[in-house]
């Protein structure tokens, strides 16, 4: 077996180099720990970035992902599949909404609703020059058309011309967005919680706006819950809590816990006017042993009372991390919802924290330039906030 030195070394020599990867080498798991090959234990407060919301090594899941390897890996979407089928309707029930597209991944999710409203809105009048407002400080992936509606130049620079007729809103100004909508506009993209602009959740006052503006013009609204759905919030994703209901919602991340996939998920209007056949497409997604991981982990999250748990640990979190606002001067201020929580951190670079409480056995992350993002596994209970808050003050 590798040492950190010889994986990295291996990594560096083999993988391009599109991350600046910590100086950690991770062998293995345990409940809501993380090992490192020469065994050293570090408290999870990233979850694999919002994905492992079960920790690691829950029997049932690894389970379930067993027996499906010994029954069948992959079909194609030629095929139908059985567990294609018992986690479209779970992905569908828990929504509230209508139709399931699998994807293999968030940014894929966002491709797929990108089309989506451009056909929605095709078929009304066979233009081909609509436009979709997203929000600045937005994050909704990678790809080109998932980069074109993420709200940062930094992301885009190098990589225009991206695809056209995209306008740019501000975040909780509804106003703003309003300014924005003209006789093309097609759709409207936000996140529910920005998540890598900073942690910045809707106000609900905006959310029911932006809601009202897609009714009055027949436009699709499109939230981005993929790092803030599937139980991150206390609700199984975060728009319920505000009594919105989307056109088109796409989700990843813990949809798998682990296993990449994502998803689209469209309401009753919106699946009945706008993909069919030959639209869209794609080789592994929905497979069966996706599907089977996406399965099991709504029957977890109902057996274990994941979002009851969520709401019930999320208080004690957000009361212990104002403790670190009022007590530190370079702790800004805290945003979030549920267990999904940024500290602003003012005269140093929060690089700097990071790595020392990696130092001392914490695994936390950043968002923006200057926030310290906490998305731990869901299953976290208090005496891991208490761990978490004495090891982050010490390299506060």
């Amino acid at each position: 077996m590798m040492n950190t030195e010889q994986c990295m070394e291996k990594t560096e020599q083999y993988v391009l180099h599109t991350y600046n990867r910590n100086k950690i080498a991770l062998e293995r798991g345990k409940g809501v720990y993380l090992y490192d090959a020469e065994g050293k234990k570090y408290l999870d407060f990233a979850a694999g970035i919002a994905v492992f919301a079960l920790g690691y090594g829950n029997e049932d899941y690894n389970q379930a992902l067993k027996d499906q390897i010994d029954r069948i890996i992959h079909t194609s979407n030629l095929y139908y599949n059985l567990p294609l089928a018992d986690a479209a309707e779970k992905v569908v029930k828990a929504s509230g909404m209508d139709k399931v597209f699998f994807t293999n991944s968030g940014t894929e999710a966002i491709e797929g609703a990108i089309k989506t409203a451009r056909k929605y809105a095709w078929l009304k009048d066979q233009r081909t020059d609509h436009e979709i407002i997203a929000m600045k400080n937005s994050f909704h992936g990678r790809s080109l058309g998932a980069l074109s509606v993420t709200g940062n130049a930094h992301y885009q620079e190098p990589f225009k011309p991206l695809i056209g007729g995209i306008k740019f809103a501000d975040f909780n100004d509804l106003e703003s967005v309003k300014l924005q909508i003209t006789d093309r506009t097609c759709a409207i993209i936000l996140e529910t919680v920005q998540g890598e602009g900073g942690i910045y959740p809707a106000d609900p006052e905006f959310l029911k706006g932006v809601r009202a503006l897609c009714d009055e013009h027949d436009i699709l609204m499109i939230l981005d819950e993929i790092q803030c759905g599937m139980g991150r919030t206390g609700s199984m994703f975060a728009w319920q809590d505000y009594g919105v209901q989307p056109d088109v919602m796409t989700c990843a991340k813990a949809l798998g816990c682990g296993i990449p996939v994502g998803a689209f998920v469209l309401n009753k209007k919106t699946a009945e006017h706008s993909l069919v056949p030959g639209d869209h497409g794609t080789t592994y997604g929905g497979n069966p042993l996706a599907c089977a991981a996406v399965s099991k982990v709504f029957d977890i999250f109902r057996e274990q009372k994941i979002t009851e748990h969520v709401r019930e640990i999320a208080p004690y979190l957000e009361e212990k991390l104002d403790e670190l606002v009022d007590k530190y001067d370079s702790v800004a201020a805290r945003r979030g919802k549920g267990l999904m929580q940024g500290l602003v951190i003012t005269g140093k670079p929060v690089g700097e924290v990071i790595n020392k409480a990696i130092g001392h056995g914490l695994l936390v992350i950043s968002a923006g330039s200057d926030v310290l993002r906490l998305v731990p596994p869901l299953v976290i209970e208090k005496e891991h906030v208490d761990e978490m808050i004495s090891i982050l003050e010490k390299c506060l």
